[in-house]
């Protein structure tokens, strides 16, 4: 029997982060900062991580601060983590594009936050970390607090081995201060999947001088493209190295784990595609569809960088005919949100492409409920669904109860 202890997810975060890390690096910022305020005061109770010894924590000036220590950390030999959300993940880009063009494996723990645009919101959607896509960093995906239990390990233990470092987030609010009684991974059998030869080998590289390298020079054309090409097997490598820790997960655990997981009607000929913790809601709106003999699923997108068509096509149903691709984050002037656009790009050039649409929800913690997703379902029966629609929105603003399916504002992004 595993050990049960109800936390939220920051927590849930914290204590994996703690396991393998020699070093923390923070700067405070909502709804992240239980992260670093767990491991802090883990330091003082004494607490050892696998490598039997204490995380040395760093609070820094300020979030940039904080990705230039964990920047100058990781090239000193020591495996390190930091903790942010919203503004203060984008004060770390610069960083992130030197971390991830250095093969360094850092994992950053981001409780996903709105951006400050035309005001400023503290609450949960993705506009933060989807503004790092192309930094080069991978970015794993959890639905609830249990997930980040276990996946947050599978970032970890993926960044060693594959040596490209990890955006690892879930929902802020809705799961970073979700309080759930969940079951608990030890360290023990943390320490047993880690690839000790991988860390050995990082500690090896590490700037030193007794051996010393050059390194962040300046490059002129005749080089510079070809270093950048050069990382691209690290990265093809990334999602065989990311489902295998899940495989690893699933023995310890039982609780199956993919890239993409799918939930619902095997013979489903309509689908949501999704990530965060909307995921849940879906389920249980899909358990009452399926109940009724309608044919729907979800299918959860957890590796969402780098984007794995292979285990995209593995896992979503055959027999698909139209999909509903749902993204918390807007993008101002594109022809569609970007998790969207993937999904497409997916299909193109397939013999027979599905109907896509997408759809925006959640923004600032707008949280969807099972009588949202309802209409989506609905909008996938029409013969040309609507695409760039909006959900929570309508019924919010007219306070009237809408009949299932109008619940759709079809206002241009």
């Amino acid at each position: 029997m595993r050990k049960m202890k109800t936390m939220d997810g920051n927590t849930a975060a914290a204590h994996i982060s703690y396991a393998f890390i020699d070093v923390a690096a923070i700067f405070p910022i909502t709804p992240s900062s239980p992260m670093a305020e767990h491991v802090d005061e883990w330091v003082a109770q004494g607490r050892k991580n696998i490598f039997g010894q204490s995380v040395k924590v760093m609070e820094m000036e300020s979030e940039g601060g904080a990705a230039g220590a964990v920047h100058g950390s990781l090239q000193a030999g020591a495996l390190t983590s930091t903790y942010t959300a919203s503004q203060g993940l984008l004060l770390m880009i610069p960083n992130m594009y030197k971390i991830a063009g250095e093969l360094l494996p850092g994992v950053f723990h981001v409780s996903a936050r709105a951006l400050a645009t035309n005001s400023l919101n503290i609450f949960g959607d993705h506009q933060d970390v989807m503004a790092c896509r192309q930094t080069g960093f991978a970015m794993l995906a959890e639905s609830s607090v249990q997930q980040v239990m276990d996946l947050s390990a599978v970032a970890h233990l993926a960044a060693i081995k594959g040596r490209v470092p990890f955006l690892n987030f879930f929902d802020g609010f809705r799961t970073s201060h979700e309080v759930q009684k969940i079951e608990v991974l030890e360290y023990d059998e943390l320490k047993n999947l880690v690839d000790m030869d991988a860390v050995n080998a990082f500690r090896r590289r590490a700037l030193n001088p007794d051996h010393p390298v050059t390194r962040g020079t300046a490059q002129n054309a005749d080089i510079y493209f070809q270093e950048r090409e050069v990382s691209n097997k690290y990265y093809e490598a990334i999602p065989e190295i990311v489902e295998g820790y899940m495989a690893e997960m699933t023995k310890l655990t039982g609780r199956e784990y993919h890239l993409f997981n799918y939930y619902g009607a095997p013979d489903a000929d309509r689908i949501i595609i999704a990530m965060g913790s909307v995921c849940d809601t879906i389920e249980e709106t899909i358990d009452y569809l399926t109940a009724k003999g309608e044919k729907v699923g979800l299918l959860t997108v957890h590796l969402y960088r780098p984007f794995s068509l292979d285990h995209f096509f593995k896992y979503i149903p055959k027999t698909a005919k139209k999909i509903a691709v749902l993204d918390r984050t807007k993008e101002p002037g594109s022809i569609g949100e970007p998790l969207f656009l993937d999904v497409k790009n997916a299909f193109y050039g397939k013999e027979e492409e599905p109907v896509i649409v997408g759809g925006r929800y959640g923004l600032g913690s707008k949280d969807p409920v099972p009588a949202h997703i309802l209409p989506i379902f609905e909008n996938l029966k029409l013969e040309n669904p609507k695409n760039g629609f909006t959900i929570g929105i309508v019924d919010d603003v007219t306070n009237t109860s809408l009949p299932v399916g109008e619940d759709i504002d079809t206002t241009p992004a």
